[in-house]
């Protein structure tokens, strides 16, 4: 199972960069770019709407490993389409060598770091293996950026975070994947461990949240035409800020429409505000050459901080219940001892998204601004 997720994750790495990328070479920045993104981003949403439902089904009627199989006739058929509804996009570029050293430096860094993180709910964060495993990813975390300073076909070109914008939306979209990955992770064992949900019932309670951001993504590209980037942005980590101040007050006896309905309507929406800003602001003034890697940066980074931070609250969760149940002499396992673990958690959560807030408020500049940066940029380039 774990070998073919793996699989599985390596041909997602090549799939997701590669869509925007079709974006970026096929749209031009500005208006038509950002209505193609909006566009993507509901797609994306639409599918995060129809996962949820039809995994509770899956689940329920037929078994948790059926699920995989969704992905066998999707798969098949836009290999069927793909040469007739897509043109063929490449750069031109001298012949280059795959960066092996930054990729296995890289790969080794995070899965060290994430283990780490899910080991320090077990052995604490001062044991020596939890400590060990900590300096082990800042090494390889800082041989990748060594190597990648010195490579002469780098994985990853140091020289395109003189973007500051770029720069600045790679780092929210971690924070933003941060919290939509435990979010959901959290929301689940919250309805399923304390409320008693069913899978298929889990799966309908998601559709507000999923169809929210469907919603929010299809309009956001027509409210970046009229405010602009950073102040749709600023606006969407709001409303996901208020959402999850929401989830905070989660009670053990919880009720669907009064507790996390408003929650999930406000999140969703939040998100789909934040989603396609941010994703415009990552690929904005980026040259043609750097469309795979600015494509594939963004979608890293939202994967980086989705496992980085699912790791990280999961532990947090986990420290949050234990003192609760030492404090009240009563188990870890208790419905109130995990509600308490799980509003910790959102807490943690709200933080993440007040500094995304920060980062977009600060780094992210006006459209004008952003277009001086990026001819000074060039000229310190080309000189």
């Amino acid at each position: 199972l774990v070998g073919f997720r793996a699989l599985q994750g390596l041909g997602g790495a090549l799939l997701a960069p590669a869509a925007l990328s079709l974006l970026m070479t096929t749209f031009a920045e500005g208006q038509e770019r950002n209505r193609a993104l909006g566009i993507y981003g509901a797609a994306s949403g639409s599918g995060a709407a129809a996962g949820v439902l039809l995994g509770g089904v899956i689940t329920s009627y037929l078994g948790w490993s059926w699920i995989f199989f969704v992905n066998v006739p999707v798969g098949l058929a836009a290999i069927a389409l793909t040469p007739f509804l897509l043109r063929d996009s490449r750069a031109e570029l001298a012949h280059r060598h795959f960066d092996l050293a930054g990729a296995a430096t890289v790969t080794s860094g995070l899965m060290l770091l994430v283990y780490a993180l899910t080991r320090a709910t077990s052995d604490g964060w001062s044991s020596p293996v939890t400590v060990g495993l900590l300096a082990g990813a800042a090494a390889l975390v800082s041989a990748f950026v060594w190597i990648e300073s010195r490579s002469r076909w780098p994985l990853l070109p140091l020289r395109i975070f003189r973007l500051r914008a770029l720069s600045a939306a790679n780092v929210t979209m971690a924070l933003v994947g941060a919290v939509t990955f435990s979010e959901f992770f959290v929301l689940t064992l919250y309805v399923q461990d304390v409320l008693h949900y069913s899978a298929v019932q889990s799966g309908v309670a998601f559709v507000a949240f999923a169809l929210s951001v469907v919603v929010a993504s299809n309009l956001a590209q027509a409210v970046v035409e009229r405010i602009g980037i950073r102040a749709t942005l600023m606006m969407g980590l709001a409303l996901a800020t208020v959402s999850v101040g929401l989830l905070t007050q989660v009670p053990v006896d919880g009720q669907y429409f009064w507790d996390l309905f408003p929650a999930f309507v406000v999140g969703g929406t939040g998100l789909g505000f934040s989603f396609v800003p941010v994703t415009i602001a990552s690929l904005a003034g980026v040259e043609r050459a750097d469309a795979g890697v600015a494509s594939g940066l963004v979608n890293t980074s939202r994967q980086i901080g989705g496992a980085i931070g699912l790791a990280a609250i999961s532990t947090i969760a986990a420290s949050a219940a234990s003192s609760y149940a030492h404090a009240h002499t009563v188990s870890a396992t208790s419905a109130a001892a995990t509600v308490s673990g799980f509003q910790t958690s959102f807490v943690v959560l709200g933080g993440l998204l007040v500094a995304a807030f920060v980062v977009a408020t600060v780094f992210l500049r006006p459209a004008r601004e952003r277009a001086e940066e990026i001819e000074a940029v060039e000229l310190r380039e080309a000189a």
